[in-house]
């Protein structure tokens, strides 16, 4: 997830020089994706306003690394544990701070 510390509802309360930084960094954290986890694809997703499934009302924008029949919006899927995604984020995190 891309959270904003500013709040923004929704894209369109989005101020354009927060858009662009958000921008850049979905792009680093897309490369560091297909880097660390060696994955074929990335998704972004972002919702606004009730009709357009927004939940969350405060902007973010949600960068998924995908693989081949990975299901990632079948609903048949269980909830993981904070433990079970912990290496993930590390080896994300490892990858992003040697990139300094």
């Amino acid at each position: 997830l891309i959270i904003p510390n500013q709040h923004c509802e929704s894209t369109s309360s989005l101020p354009l020089e927060l858009d662009l930084e958000i921008t850049k960094i979905k792009r680093i954290i897309i490369d560091a994706l297909y880097n660390s986890y060696n994955c074929p694809g990335v998704s972004t997703r972002q919702h606004n306003g009730p009709d357009g499934g927004q939940d969350v009302w405060h902007y973010h924008l949600h960068v998924f690394p995908r693989y081949e029949n990975d299901r990632l919006y079948k609903l048949d899927q269980r909830a993981t544990t904070p433990e079970e995604r912990l290496p993930y984020a590390q080896k994300l995190r490892e990858y992003l701070q040697n990139q300094d």
